[in-house]
């Protein structure tokens, strides 16, 4: 079995973990986590219940067609049965909830493994996985996590009625699904990602897509705006939260209690702008895709975009932001490529592992790839099975794993 590390502290985590020594582990805003601005009384995330453990207990969540749920453990083999949900279209994770969404409502599940990242240093739990219920609402949400999973909120976009609506961290452990804001505005296709103690909301002038920006506080009232065009993809690191626009990126942050939005536009004209990200969690530098060949790389530290050809159109990618800067992608043959985004050589390809299940129309839309600080996950369902990929060694299949349910779709957990 091979082993797992956490995630290496970046040159920010470093310099601040001096300060942060001043307070002894209690939780601190800290330049590396403006857009989370978290609080708790759990210093180091623990929850009443969860046990403290040496290393991240990392767990696969499949769900399949039905709406049936199991978790694998990837340290111990083991498996586990969760109550079935609503068929799902989309779903997210902040590496401890997942929730599953579809046209009536979101659904939520806490697989009961989490990973409190204390930017110098990390803390891992375990207890017992369950499902927690559900929240109703009109369309296919949109789901925005922030960095932490027992404190600060998770934001829910319904684009039927074009509800925000903020999730309480903190109630999720104890069970509840608690709403912090509720903010209703113009049907459309858009999205709430958490700020603090408020939210970043999108809003529409023509009740289609998204056309602006605007961070509010935690009474719903609007503190700024900025245009944002066509507003899709979200995604928060340590040093800001990400939203997507046609022309660019737009970064939230603090200074001080203030929030601030910043636009990152493309270094040229694209017909392909990013409309999905993903990474390593809490990595500053993320992938995006849209939907020609190619992934932009936006790193958050240096405000600033770049583009790696990739041989095959895309269907998935994310950003490993390691010492070997690997980018891992799924292309639109079933392949699985490995990049490194400092030069944009491909290191590596497999043969078309997933060329199956991204033929068929039901199930190309759950195709998906997670990565951790050593591995790669991505899930066939038509081949019936999970690879996963050690991406720093020629994208080798370490191991082929079974899922308790087909894993239409997917979620790592314990992060």
């Amino acid at each position: 079995m091979h082993q797992r590390i956490p995630p290496a502290p970046t040159i920010t985590a470093l310099a601040t973990a001096a300060l942060l020594a001043l307070a002894g582990c209690a939780t601190a805003s800290t330049p590396e986590t403006p857009a989370s601005q978290a609080s708790s009384t759990q210093a180091h995330g623990a929850i009443e219940g969860a046990s403290e453990v040496a290393e991240p207990q990392l767990h696969l969540v499949s769900l399949d067609a039905s709406g049936q749920v199991s978790l694998l453990d990837l340290l111990e083999g083991t498996e586990t049965a969760l109550d079935a949900v609503e068929p799902a279209d989309q779903v997210t994770t902040d590496g401890r909830y997942v929730f599953a969404a579809d046209a009536s409502g979101v659904s939520i599940l806490d697989s009961g493994v989490w990973t409190w990242d204390h930017v110098d240093h990390f803390h891992y739990y375990r207890s017992g996985a369950t499902t927690l219920g559900r929240l109703d609402g009109d369309g296919i949400a949109s789901v925005a996590t922030g960095m932490l999973s027992t404190a600060g909120t998770t934001g829910v976009f319904f684009p039927g009625s074009g509800d925000a609506v903020l999730l309480d961290n903190q109630a999720l452990s104890d069970g509840e699904i608690t709403e912090t804001l509720r903010v209703t505005g113009t049907p459309h296709d858009g999205l709430a990602a958490p700020l603090g103690e408020g939210a970043v909301v999108s809003r529409s002038d023509d009740g289609t897509s998204a056309t602006r920006l605007d961070a509010v506080g935690a009474d719903g009232s609007t503190i700024t705006s900025i245009a944002c065009p066509h507003a899709s993809g979200t995604i928060t690191t340590r040093l800001a939260l990400v939203i997507g626009c046609s022309d660019g990126a737009v970064l939230a942050t603090f200074e001080g209690e203030n929030p601030v939005l910043e636009r990152v536009p493309y270094p040229s004209g694209d017909d392909a702008p990013a409309t999905v990200f993903a990474a390593r969690k809490g990595r500053p530098t993320v992938a995006g895709i849209g939907d020609g060949q190619g992934i932009w790389l936006l790193d958050t530290r240096e405000r600033s975009w770049d583009r790696l050809e990739t041989t095959t159109g895309v269907v998935a990618a994310a950003a490993v932001d390691d010492a070997g800067e690997h980018v891992v992608a799924i292309g639109e043959d079933g392949t699985v490529q490995v990049y490194d985004a400092g030069t944009g050589e491909q290191l590596a390809v497999t043969e078309p592992l997933l060329a199956t299940s991204l033929a068929d129309p039901d199930l190309a839309g759950g195709v998906s790839v997670t990565v951790d600080a050593q591995r790669a996950y991505v899930n066939a369902a038509a081949e019936g099975v999970v690879y996963e990929i050690d991406y720093a060694d020629q994208a080798r299949v370490a191991r082929t794993l079974t899922m308790p349910t087909v894993p239409v779709h997917l979620a790592e957990t314990g992060r």
